[in-house]
Order: C-alpha cells, then sequence, then structure tokens
C-alpha cells in the first residue's frame, strides 16, 4: 500500500534538491508506483542506470537524495563472493565490520570496501509497504532467494547463480521451534545436500544406484546451528526426511539435489553494483551523511585508491597583502571551485588542510583529470586580479589504504596518503606530480600526452627506495 501523501512531500523535496536531468525524478517515482515488491527491496543504482538510460553518478545522487527524502532506506550489504549469499546487512556504516562467515560456504573472508561490501536501497516503509519489510514473515522461497540472497552473482554462463540454484531445490520450508516437517524428494544419481540457511547446519548423502535402502523417514535433527542426520544409504528414487528443529530459533531448511557427490560451484562474476568504496567517493554521501562513521578499530580496507593533495603556492604573503578576512573568503572560493572539479570526474573531498585539500578517486584517470581541472579552473579566479594570488602544487599517488574515522569524519590512513601528501610538496607553483602507479595506469598516458612531462627520481620521507615522479606543467602558450 502507498502513502499518497507522503509519497508526495517526499517527491516534492526530491524534486527540490537539485537540478535534475530531464525525467529522471519521474522514472524514480514510476518504480516506486509500479514496481514489484521485488523490484522495490534492495534497488541497485547502478542496474538502475542502465535501465532507465541515467548516468550512473546521477543515479546514485538520486537515490541518496532519495535517502534524504525519506522515500528510501540504505543497506549497506556483506556479500559472499562464491554464492552470492547476503551474509549481513547494515543500515548504518558503522554496524559494517569486516570479518564475516557464509553459512552457505561455511567459509570466513575478511571485506575491503572494494570487494564483498555494496549498498543497496529500499522503499522506506512509511512511502509504501511491501513483504520484504518482513523477513520473518517471507515464504521460505523468498526468504532464500529475495533475502538470502543477492541475483548478482552470475555463473559463466551469463545465468545468476540464484536462478541456476532455484533449479537445485528439491524441498524447502520454514521449520518452526519443536516442530518437525516431513521432506520429500525425488532423488537422483548425485547426492543431496540438506541445509538450514540461517546457520551451518547441514548434512550430505551421496546418491548412486544399487546402494542399500535405508527405511523413510530419514531422521534428520537441526540444533542451534547443528545437524545430525541417521546414517542413510540412498538410490535414486524417493525418499523422504523428517526434519526436526529442536533448537530456538526457526529453521529455513531446504533440500538439493546435487549433479555428483563431488559438485562444485563454478567461480562467480558479479553484475555492476555500488561498492563501499564507491559511496565513499560520492560527494554527495560525504554531504548529508556526516553522521556515518567507521566504528571498527581497524578501519576498513580498500585495495585501490588514488589520492590527490593541492596546496596554495604563496597563501601567506597572501594573507599579508590583503588582511585575513579578505584572504579568507578568496581562499573558500579556491576550496569551491576545487570541490566542483572534484565531483565533475567522480571523486569527493576527503578534507581540507589550512590551505590544502585532499581527495579520493576511484580510478587515476579520473584523478589526473581532475588535477588538470583544478588547476584550470583555479587559474581563472586570477584573470581579474592585479596579481596570480592562485598558484596550485598538486600531487598525485594511487594505492592500497584504510577507510577510518579521524575526527567524526571519514577518512583514509596508511602510506599512500602518506605518499600523496609527500608527492604534493614536490611540486612547484602550476605543477602536477604524479607517481609511477598513477601514470602507467589505463587512459593517464592518453591524457597527460599534451603536457610538457619531467621525470624525476625522489626520495621520500619513510619511503625505503627512491620513487619514480612525473612532473606535468602547463601546455605551452
Amino acid at each position: 500500500m502507498i502513502d499518497e501523501k507522503k509519497l508526495e512531500q517526499c517527491l516534492v523535496a526530491l524534486e527540490a534538491a537539485k537540478s535534475w536531468s530531464p525525467r529522471v525524478v519521474s522514472r524514480l517515482e514510476m518504480l516506486l508506483r509500479s514496481g514489484t515488491d521485488e523490484a522495490l527491496y534492495r534497488v541497485n543504482p547502478v542496474k538502475f542506470a542502465t535501465e532507465k538510460s541515467i548516468a550512473e553518478a546521477e543515479a546514485i545522487d538520486l537515490f541518496l537524495h532519495a535517502c534524504v527524502a525519506g522515500l528510501f532506506d540504505m543497506d549497506w550489504m556483506l556479500v559472499c563472493p562464491m554464492c552470492s549469499d547476503v551474509v549481513e546487512s547494515f543500515r548504518s556504516l558503522r554496524k559494517l565490520h569486516t570479518h564475516f562467515h557464509c553459512h552457505l560456504c561455511q567459509s570466513d573472508y575478511d571485506a575491503a570496501l572494494d570487494d564483498y561490501i555494496t549498498v543497496t536501497f529500499t522503499v522506506s516503509p512509511a512511502v509504501r509497504s511491501i513483504r520484504f519489510h518482513r523477513p520473518d514473515t517471507l515464504s521460505a522461497w523468498d526468504f532464500l532467494f529475495h533475502h538470502k540472497m543477492t541475483p548478482g552473482g552470475i555463473m559463466p554462463d551469463g545465468v545468476p547463480w540464484s536462478e541456476t540454484a532455484k533449479g537445485l531445490v528439491r524441498a524447502l520450508t520454514r521449520i518452526e521451534p519443536g516442530f518437525a516437517a516431513n521432506l520429500e524428494v525425488d532423488a537422483t544419481e548425485g547426492a543431496l545436500l540438506g541445509q538450514d540457511f540461517e546457520s551451518d547446519a547441514q548434512f550430505f548423502i551421496p546418491v548412486a544406484s544399487g546402494a542399500g535402502v535405508t527405511p523413510s523417514p530419514v531422521p534428520v535433527m537441526v540444533d542451534s546451528g547443528k545437524c545430525v542426520a541417521a546414517a542413510a544409504n540412498i538410490a535414486p528414487g524417493k525418499v523422504v526426511f523428517e526434519v526436526r528443529n529442536a533448537g530456538k530459533l526457526p529453521a529455513v531448511f531446504g533440500i538439493l539435489q546435487l549433479p555428483s557427490a563431488t559438485f562444485q560451484r563454478p567461480k562467480l562474476n558479479f553484475a555492476p553494483s555500488l561498492s563501499g568504496k564507491r559511496l565513499l567517493m560520492t560527494q554527495t554521501f560525504r554531504d548529508f551523511f556526516r553522521s556515518e562513521v567507521i566504528s571498527t578499530t581497524e578501519g576498513i580496507a580498500v585495495l585501490d585508491v588514488t589520492l590527490v593533495f593541492t596546496d596554495l603556492k604563496g597563501s601567506t604573503a597572501l594573507y599579508e597583502r590583503i588582511g585575513d578576512l579578505n584572504a579568507y573568503i578568496q581562499v573558500q572560493r579556491h576550496f569551491q571551485h576545487l570541490l566542483d572539479a572534484t565531483v565533475r570526474h567522480n571523486g569527493a573531498v576527503t578534507k581540507t588542510i589550512g590551505d590544502a585539500v585532499m581527495a579520493a578517486f576511484l580510478t587515476p584517470a579520473d584523478a589526473v583529470q581532475a588535477a588538470l581541472d583544478m588547476r584550470e579552473t583555479v587559474d581563472h579566479l586570477n584573470r581579474d586580479r592585479q596579481q596570480r594570488d592562485f598558484i596550485l602544487k598538486i600531487g598525485v599517488h594511487r594505492g592500497a589504504s584504510i577507510a577510518v574515522t579521524l575526527n567524526e569524519r571519514l577518512d583514509y590512513f596508511g602510506q599512500t596518503v602518506n605518499i600523496a601528501a609527500r608527492v604534493q610538496n614536490l611540486a612547484d607553483g602550476d605543477e602536477i606530480c604524479i607517481t609511477e602507479e598513477v601514470y602507467g595506469a589505463p587512459a593517464v598516458a592518453e591524457i597527460i600526452a599534451p603536457y610538457p612531462v619531467v621525470k624525476s627520481e625522489a626520495e621520500l620521507k619513510g619511503v625505503s627506495k627512491a620513487m619514480s615522479v612525473y612532473h606535468l606543467a602547463r601546455m605551452a602558450s
């Protein structure tokens, strides 16, 4: 059911949030009004962008603003890379942890913001109620294939693993504590896998022609994450399992027919989605979700991030010449230009330190484009001035980092940050310095081809080996 008054209020707020491309909000309204319950649960904004012919960055902004307006709730999900199971889902980044265990695979993983952590959006129950708002009331089928599993895991043949898994299920039911269920399957050559999909409780029984016949039903006990099945010899044909839930929580129990006793699930690829890394590098998220922090003391790994550091050359003289207040106003204008350039190239400003800016980007190509854009757009500030007060020094470096909370703000920590800052210190006025890790990245050579480039070897404090640094000057006029 849709709350029309609430929906209209939220849509008005969303329309007014910013200048959207034509029909962007109306496409979202159509989804809210006519989409199925499944379509409104854990919406992938990247997929939405593709289906609706919207730029990805705008689609991500759309859903973030829709959260602010009250239309959607945001979910952080830990997704198993082996089976696409949603191991855990959190409404807040502060509740996210990086060590997780998949019951379906019975495997442990350490998550990074680049991998395994994905962000989706579910319609707010205040706007429209859908059955997935109460997972405990779902049918066993909906619980497993729409709540526990994500369609993002793709088999080598292009079919979602969740669809392939549906074809393996021979019986599936919810069993309340203290109750039992008789599950009948028509077994074929291979093996039967019984699984409680909310714990490690499972049994595995080969099915082979000529096997002795075990009297039916085969008793199975599920209790506190453990599963005990009576010893059984099973030949192809009808077999009944009496599954008793001796635990204190409901069990969603299923029996799958595997094609062989040595069946191995193929390695999955994953459809494009909104990763935790990309969200942290989206300026709208940093602007509107400032309360989102990383509470884990060790932070969350980011396997690949490109950082840009900027600083103003001669800013002390500027303060001395025009006074603190005037200089402050002008420096703030310069910050806005840097912010705009960062957003144009898919990045986010992490922090400002005095006259300096630190920004994070998804790719080295984006970072270099942003650095060039920053240099040009800030120089526009000098055109109406008697002298060039604003001259940038920029450093760019790429590597792994740790996302942390410092001073109640999302930040990055580690050697990649240190190197990026020190490379910026090597730059002269109007110069952009990039490291080998950036220079050799895809598309960067093409971007910097028009610019004079000088290579040097630099000894950086805290770095054991000399680093190759490329100095990008302005194009000759």
